[in-house]
């Protein structure tokens, strides 16, 4: 005998139905309306299926500097994303241990989170700004004629724009590897050491192979949040954009499904960061598996 479902059920999933048509839909309309013939408008119904906008994209037509932008802001996901783990894992190993300020630390390297985004921009562009004021005042005042010249501004991409990014990404990275160290049994390196390992061996062939599916959990984390992120980089950027400030510029002035065609683009983008991640993961843990199957091959 098999019950009805209940009402409650029904209302429930139907609750959840609507909510991941509300989060996917957008993208997924966007998706749809991207393969529009040359006819195609900026709304439904279609007009036809090509791949007409994206031939437009590749080369250039209607969508001013896009390429630039999306290169500008591969790059700085990259950089981000590489710091982030740095960052991130010196700073987890440093908190293993205790020191004077720790609380206060954390503290303040994770209030970022809940300050509010274009504040933090402001200020870090506010910051940037006042050190240029000194660089110029210091070389008018000495007569250094390179910095009375050439010197503009230290903002930029992969100056106040990086910073801006960091302290975005920086928390997470840093929440992640505190959960991954808190867990991590020290009994590893203590075999390593007693074996004669130096600090730097127990880290590489210890630490680092046990905490690589992390790591790349928080490249992940760097790199999607870098990419799509636009109210902690619109006052800290200088004269040149990323791809999503570029994209929010041409919502008022693109009229053609070829910008449609460049959201669908960078969303392949992220999903392929997303699942080259995944794929990485599933390396790992086959080389562990493998590893431990010879090991105990060699016992026997």
């Amino acid at each position: 005998m098999r019950e009805g479902r209940s009402l409650t059920f029904v209302v429930l999933t139907a609750i959840f139905a609507l909510y991941v048509l509300f989060l996917y839909g957008p993208t997924i309309t966007i998706l749809i309306l991207s393969f529009q013939g040359p006819d195609g408008g900026l709304t439904f119904p279609m007009n036809g299926v090509s791949l007409h906008w994206f031939s437009n994209l590749f080369q250039g037509i209607g969508v001013a500097y896009v390429g630039d932008a999306f290169l500008r802001s591969l790059e700085l996901g990259l950089l981000v994303a590489f710091l982030t783990v740095v960052i991130s894992v010196m700073a987890g190993l440093a908190f293993r241990r205790r020191f004077r300020g720790a609380n206060i630390l954390f503290y303040t390297a994770i209030a970022s989170l809940i300050l509010p985004s274009i504040i933090v921009s402001l200020g870090i562009a506010l910051e940037f700004r006042i050190v240029d004021d000194a660089i110029k005042a210091l070389g008018d005042n000495y007569g250094i004629e390179w910095i009375q010249d050439n010197f503009q501004t230290l903002v930029g991409v992969f100056t106040s724009g990086l910073g801006a990014h960091l302290t975005w990404t920086l928390p997470f990275g840093l929440l992640i590897m505190f959960a991954v160290f808190n867990r991590f049994n020290p009994s590893y390196e203590e075999a390593a050491r007693d074996l004669g390992a130096t600090p730097w061996q127990t880290f590489r062939h210890v630490v680092l192979p046990i905490i690589a599916p992390s790591l790349v959990g928080v490249a992940l984390f760097g790199f999607t949040l870098s990419w799509d992120e636009i109210a902690r980089t619109s006052q800290a950027i200088g004269a040149e954009n990323t791809l999503p400030l570029q994209l929010e510029g041409m919502t008022t002035t693109v009229t053609t499904p070829v910008i449609y065609a460049l959201g669908t683009v960078t969303t392949a983008i992220s999903m392929a960061v997303i699942l080259g991640a995944i794929a990485i993961l599933i390396l790992v843990q086959r080389h562990r598996a493998r590893r431990g199957s010879d090991a105990g091959k060699g016992l026997v």
